[in-house]
Order: C-alpha cells, then sequence, then structure tokens
C-alpha cells in the first residue's frame, strides 16, 4: 500500500489493468478498471453490431471489477438471459487475470432498434442476469440473480448490492471505439466504490419495496452517512471519457476525485484476454456423446467442425477417431 503521489508519474496511462484503492477518510474502498488491448480483442474478433459491442464491453468491465477481488483462484461468471435483441451476454473472469465473453443476438431485430430512443432498452429487454462466483476448492458456489427490465449495467449492479450484498456501492462503466490515424479501438472503464465502515450499523438502508404491503404503509427512511454520501458525491463526477482516456492513468483519475481526502491505492492486478478452451477439451466434450449425436454433427466434408463461442477458435475433427473409442 501506498500513497498515490508515489504511483502518478510511475503509472501514467497504464492499459489492462485493475487497481484497487481506498479512502480511508470516507471508510470507502474499491476498484478501478481501465481496458485497452485486452478488451480490443475480446470485441474485435466477434465483428458484432456497434451497440452489440458496447454492451459487451460495458458487460466485461463490470464482470472484471467484480471478479477481480478473487485473488488467486476461481471464476465469476456474468450472463444474461432475456427476451431483448441481445438475448445472451455471457463473460467469464477466471482468477486472477484472464477474462473472455461473447454475446447471441438476432441481428434483425439489432438493426430494426438501431438509433431508436429506446434503443437500449430494447437490446437489454425483460429477462435477468445472474453473477455466477465459484471460488475454487471445498468452497460452494454462489450465485445471485437481478430481474432485468431494460436498464443499464450500471444499475443492475447496484440493485443487486442493495438486495443480495446489502452494501452501499457506486458503479460506473464507459466503453468506446477509440479512434486514430493507424485505425480504431475499443476500449472499456470501470469505476466500483463501496462503503465499508468498521461499525455496521452505518452501512443502513432503506427497507426494499415489499410490492404488497398494505396501503398507506410508509417505507422506513434511513438517513444515508455523511461520509457515503460525500464519497457518492465526488465519485459520480467522473465522465465516460475519464474512465477511457488512454492518456489519463487510474492514478490521477483518482486523485481527481479523491485528493481532498486522501487516497491510498494498493498493488495493481494486470487483466488478459484468454479463453479456457483447448483441443483436449473439445475432444472430451465430443466423446461425451454418443454414436448418434456425434453423427449428426458431420458437416459436408465429412469432418465435425466446433467453434469455440468465446474465442471463435474453429477446430475440426475426423469423426472416425471417436468411433475406435466407442
Amino acid at each position: 500500500m501506498s500513497s498515490i503521489e508515489a504511483h502518478m508519474a510511475l503509472n501514467e496511462g497504464r492499459d489492462d489493468v485493475v487497481l484497487p484503492f481506498s479512502v480511508e477518510a470516507l471508510d470507502v474502498r474499491g476498484r478501478i478498471v481501465r481496458l485497452g488491448a485486452a478488451i480490443d480483442q475480446v470485441l474485435a474478433r466477434h465483428h458484432y453490431p456497434a451497440s452489440v459491442t458496447r454492451l459487451l464491453g460495458e458487460a466485461a468491465a463490470l464482470t472484471v471489477l467484480l471478479g477481480s477481488v478473487l485473488k488467486t483462484e476461481g471464476r465469476f461468471q456474468l450472463q444474461t438471459r432475456t427476451d431483448g435483441a441481445v438475448e445472451m451476454i455471457v463473460v467469464d473472469f477466471d482468477a486472477p487475470d484472464k477474462v473472455r465473453a461473447f454475446a447471441r443476438f438476432d441481428a434483425d431485430k439489432v438493426a430494426a432498434v438501431a438509433g431508436r430512443t429506446d434503443e437500449h432498452e430494447a437490446l437489454i429487454g425483460k429477462g435477468h442476469l445472474a453473477f455466477t462466483i465459484e471460488q475454487g476448492g471445498s468452497m460452494s458456489r454462489y450465485q445471485g440473480l437481478v430481474s432485468l427490465n431494460g436498464q443499464r449495467f450500471e444499475e443492475a449492479a447496484h440493485e443487486y448490492f442493495r438486495q443480495s450484498e446489502q452494501i452501499p456501492t457506486l458503479v460506473r462503466l464507459a466503453v468506446a471505439e477509440n479512434l486514430t490515424s493507424a485505425g480504431s479501438n475499443w476500449r472499456a472503464g470501470g469505476l466500483l466504490v463501496q462503503f465499508l465502515p468498521e461499525a455496521p450499523e452505518r452501512m443502513r438502508l432503506g427497507d426494499l419495496d415489499p410490492g404488497d404491503a398494505p396501503e398507506g404503509v410508509v417505507p422506513q427512511d434511513v438517513a444515508e452517512d455523511d461520509a457515503w454520501a460525500e464519497a457518492k458525491a465526488l465519485a459520480s463526477t467522473v465522465e465516460d471519457h475519464e474512465l477511457i482516456d488512454p492518456t489519463l492513468s487510474s492514478e490521477r483519475l483518482l486523485y481527481r476525485l479523491f485528493h481532498e481526502r486522501g487516497v491510498r491505492v494498493f498493488e495493481a492486478q494486470e487483466v488478459r484476454d484468454a479463453c479456457r478452451c483447448s483441443d483436449e477439451r473439445v475432444r472430451g466434450m465430443l466423446r461425451s456423446f454418443s454414436v448418434k449425436e456425434r453423427t449428426d454433427m458431420v458437416g459436408d466434408d465429412g469432418r465435425i467442425g466446433v467453434t469455440c463461442e468465446f474465442c471463435s477458435t474453429h477446430r475440426d475433427y475426423d469423426p472416425s477417431e471417436f468411433a475406435v473409442e466407442d
């Protein structure tokens, strides 16, 4: 742990890292992620429409922010299933540093809603967002669900922390295509700020709306802690362009936001684009199918073709090599 000033000159414009930080005067801890080449490689290989690419970039930034809490092992997955034009988004973060992602969508529906005032709502649609945590070893698997009704991933994350974790939390996400003389590339960024005082009663939140309360019942009104109100106000001033600016380091951005109160940073964690698919895994999957199922997979060229939805790597196999094993 060290002061922000010591890092500002050393890490100017550093990409593909998650930087943990704390503002001790406000009982706040958080993380900031800046994704450059890693997210560009994830997004560019799929050749999705720009609107789908932005959605997947936001989901990836959020997944890295949340998943990076797993320091040495485990997996964090974000997955959506909805009736929107983008039917499914899946992002995996394998601790400590690997991210991969893909989306499934109806191309005709995506084109039909392009440019509409409700484009985002139509892309997301109604359904649910699932956060799944597998911590490895003997630790149990955990899953949290959030209903989706066209809202942005920032809003869904706020709802998740309010309902499941009951931790006052602010999330900001940004994605954009960076155009340069050398071409274009995608960038993404995110900021997560959480109020974690030693006294748990200071984290009190108002009751959730039960939806079926008798008429006239007034929801509990809980005054927001002054420290959290200040931290949230400061963090809310961050602009989208600041989260994705390749010339602005995470350290300098944190200094802009919290310098009056004092902000400290911890060791940065690198992030890279990496898929867990392999020839061995694919062969194992094909062996798990019956002879009839594998026969139905044989293409016109007489081979079984398999393309990874995450990394788009295509592999093909001679079906006779599996027949020997049956």
